[in-house]
C-alpha cells in the first residue's frame, strides 16, 4: 500500500517519493532486477503516489482521495498495467499507444505499466519506441523486467533505470517475523533462517515457502518441521562432514553420506552445499569477510567456531576437489562413486603419508617410475663388475643368487680391487629372492622397490641406526655415488626445492675415496649448498656407508660450464645408453610430462 512496506530497496523507494513531493517526474522509467524483490509492486505504488490528490509530506499516497480510492478498489481509469509476456505483438502496443491520446479524467497522469517489457518481439519495440520518443504530457510509462540486457539500447537511452537488490538473508529474516507477528504464528529463528536461504533473495519466493511452512506447522514453525517440509538437508551434516574429514574419520564420513543417500537427497546437491558450508567457512575466517555469510546470526557465529579448527589450506583444496566433482556430476554414469570419491579424498587432505608426519602427500606412481628407471642403469654396470670379480676370494661375505655382496668387503687388500663385488643397493643391502616383476629383463621387484622407498624416507641430515654404531668404510663406484646423490636430492624437503633442482644438474666425483668434489656454477649456488653441506655429507655417508666422506666445493671456471639438458634430451641419452628404459615406457604405455 505505501513505500514503507517495501523490504530491501530504501534508496530506490526514497528518490521515488523525492521525486513524488518535488512534483519532477520524468516520462519513463524502468525496474530492473531479479524476480520477486518488489519492481511491480513498486511500479503499483509510485502509480497511485504519482496521481494522489493529496499526498504526505514525505510523498506517500494518502490512500483517501478518489483517486486513490479508486485504484485500491482497481477501478481506476488512469492506471493500465499489461504484461509484455502473453501481450507481445504490435497490435498489442498500438492499441495501448491509442490510449495514451486520452487525457486523464481524474488526477494529473495516465500511468502505463508494461511488466516483463523484455518479452515484446523487436516489432513492437520498434512501434512502442516512436511513442516513447515523443509522449504527449500526461503519460508516464514504467517499465518492469528482470532481463535488461535484452532491452533495445535506444529504449534504455530514454528511461530512468533504477536497479532493484536481491534480499539479503537477514531483510528476509526481519520481515517473516513481522509477517509472523501479524498472523500470531509462532517461529523459530533457524526455522525462518532456512526459508531466507531458501528463498535466494526473493521476498515473494520468501513469503510462499512461509505460507506453506506455516500450513504444514499448524501455526507454530520449527526448523526441523521446516526442513521436513522443505527437504532441505539440515546444515549439522555439513559441520558434521568438515569435522569428520579434519580427523581423517573416512568410514564415518561414508556412514553419514549413506544416511543422507537413504533420506532421499541427491548426492550432487550435497556436494553443491557442502562446497557453498566450505566457502562459509573460509569466509568466517577472517572478521573482515565474515559480513559475507548471507546466514543468521547465530550461524555465523557456528561458522567462526568451526573456522578456528580447520587449517585455510585445507578449505582451499576442498573447495578444488568438490567443484571438480560438481563439475563431472552430471556426466557420471556412477554418480554415487563419484561423491564418495571426492568426500575420501576430502577427508585425505590433512592425512600425513605414511612414514612422514609432516604432512606431506604419499608417492605416486608416477614417482615409482622414475626411481625404476634412475636404478635400472647402475644395476646393469655393477652386474658387469661383478661377473668380472675374480671367483676365490672366500671369506669376504656370502654371496646371493643375484649376484649381490650381503656383507661390506673387511680386508684392506679386498678394499683396493676395484672389481669387487660391491651392493647393487646401498640402501638395502640384503635383499632376499622374491618373484620379480619380468618387466623386459628389467629385473627388479615390486617388493624390493617399495622396501627401498620406504628406507629413503629419511630426511638429510639423520642418520640410521647402523650408522651410529660407526665403523663403516665401504667402498663406493662413481655410478653408486651419482645415484645416491640424485636420489638425495629427490628426498630434499620441499624448502630446499630451489636448490635440489640446481644440484640435479650437478655431479660429484671421487677425487681420492672417499675424498668427493662437485663443481657447482655460481658463488650463489655455492652459498646455498654451504648452508647444508653438513646434511649432504651425513645423507652420503649413511647411504654410501662410509664414514670418511669428506665434500669439497669450487664454482666452475669458463672452460667447464655446461648447457643444461631439457627433460627431453636426457630421456634420450638415458635411452641411447640402457635400451630398458624405452622398453618399459612402451609396456606401461607412457609419455614423457
Amino acid at each position: 500500500m505505501s513505500f514503507d512496506t517495501v523490504v530491501g530497496q530504501l534508496a530506490l523507494t526514497t528518490t521515488l517519493k523525492n521525486a513524488v513531493k518535488s512534483g519532477k517526474l520524468a516520462h519513463a522509467y524502468l525496474f530492473c532486477g531479479p524476480r520477486g524483490v518488489g519492481k511491480t509492486t513498486c511500479a503499483r505504488i509510485f502509480a497511485k503516489a504519482i496521481n494522489c490528490q493529496n499526498p504526505t509530506a514525505d510523498g506517500e499516497a494518502c490512500n483517501e482521495c478518489e483517486s486513490c480510492q479508486s485504484f485500491n478498489e482497481q477501478r481506476s481509469l488512469n492506471i493500465f498495467e499489461l504484461d509484455a509476456a502473453s501481450n507481445n505483438s504490435v497490435e498489442h502496443i498500438k492499441t495501448l499507444m491509442e490510449q495514451t491520446r486520452i487525457p486523464p479524467q481524474v488526477g494529473k497522469y495516465k500511468v502505463f505499466i508494461i511488466d516483463e517489457v523484455h518479452m515484446l518481439s523487436t516489432a513492437a519495440f520498434n512501434a512502442f519506441l516512436k511513442t516513447l520518443e515523443e509522449p504527449p504530457a500526461h503519460v508516464i510509462f514504467i517499465l518492469a523486467t528482470t532481463e535488461k540486457h535484452k532491452i533495445l539500447p535506444t529504449i534504455l537511452s530514454r528511461c530512468q533505470i533504477y536497479d532493484f537488490e536481491r534480499m539479503t538473508v537477514q531483510n528476509t529474516i526481519d520481515h517473516l517475523k513481522y509477517v509472523a507477528q501479524k498472523e500470531g504464528i509462532t517461529f523459530e529463528d533457524e526455522a525462518l533462517a532456512v526459508i531466507a536461504e531458501k528463498a535466494d533473495g526473493g521476498m515473494r519466493d520468501a513469503l510462499s515457502i512461509f505460507d506453506q511452512a506455516a500450513s504444514f506447522c499448524q501455526g507454530n514453525i520449527t526448523y526441523q518441521k521446516v526442513i521436513e517440509d522443505l527437504n532441505v538437508l539440515d546444515t549439522d551434516n555439513y559441520f558434521r562432514i568438515i569435522d569428520l574429514a579434519v580427523e581423517n574419520k573416512v568410514s564415518d564420513i561414508m556412514v553419514l553420506l549413506n544416511n543422507v543417500l537413504n533420506n532421499g537427497f541427491d548426492g550432487g546437491l550435497l556436494i553443491q552445499g557442502l562446497a557453498k558450508h566450505v566457502r562459509n567457512v573460509l569466509m568466517a575466517k577472517d572478521p573482515q569477510t565474515l559480513p559475507l555469510l548471507e546466514v543468521s546470526e547465530q550461524a555465523k557465529q557456528r561458522y567462526a567456531e568451526q573456522a578456528k579448527r580447520v587449517d585455510t589450506r585445507f578449505c582451499y583444496e576442498a573447495l578444488r576437489r568438490m567443484n571438480q566433482c560438481d563439475i563431472n556430476y552430471r556426466q557420471s554414469s556412477n554418480k554415487r562413486l563419484l561423491v564418495e570419491l571426492t568426500l575420501i579424498e576430502v577427508a585425505q587432505i590433512t592425512q600425513p603419508a605414511e612414514g612422514d608426519a609432516s604432512g606431506r602427500r604419499p608417492r605416486r606412481l608416477k614417482s615409482l617410475f622414475k626411481n625404476l628407471v634412475r636404478q635400472a642403469q647402475p644395476k646393469q654396470t655393477v652386474q658387469q663388475v661383478a661377473a668380472a670379480a675374480p671367483k676365490n676370494v672366500e671369506g669376504t661375505g656370502k654371496t646371493s643368487n643375484t649376484g649381490q655382496t650381503a656383507s661390506p668387503v673387511s680386508s684392506a687388500s679386498q678394499a683396493s680391487q676395484t672389481s669387487s663385488p660391491c651392493p647393487v643397493n646401498p640402501v638395502s643391502p640384503t635383499l632376499s629372492k622374491k618373484p620379480v616383476l619380468k618387466a623386459e629383463s628389467l629385473g627388479l621387484s615390486w617388493s624390493n622397490l617399495r622396501h627401498q622407498n620406504k628406507k629413503m624416507n629419511v630426511l638429510p641430515g639423520t642418520l640410521g641406526s647402523d650408522d651410529k654404531k660407526g665403523g663403516h668404510q665401504e667402498i663406493f663406484t662413481q655410478d653408486m655415488l651419482e645415484l645416491q646423490w640424485l636420489s638425495m636430492c629427490n628426498r630434499m624437503p620441499q624448502k630446499y626445492s630451489g636448490i635440489a633442482t640446481r644440484m640435479k644438474n650437478m655431479t660429484p666425483v671421487i677425487v681420492d675415496m672417499p675424498n668427493l668434489e662437485v663443481v657447482v656454477p655460481n658463488e650463489i649456488a655455492k652459498d646455498e649448498m654451504e648452508a647444508i653441506k653438513g646434511s649432504i655429507i651425513s645423507t652420503l655417508k649413511l647411504y654410501l656407508r662410509n664414514d670418511n666422506i669428506t665434500l669439497s666445493m669450487r664454482v666452475a671456471e669458463n672452460k667447464e660450464q655446461f648447457r643444461v639438458l631439457t627433460r627431453k634430451e636426457q630421456f634420450e641419452q638415458m635411452s641411447e645408453k640402457n635400451p630398458a628404459i624405452n622398453r618399459l615406457r612402451k609396456l606401461f604405455d607412457l609419455e614423457l610430462a
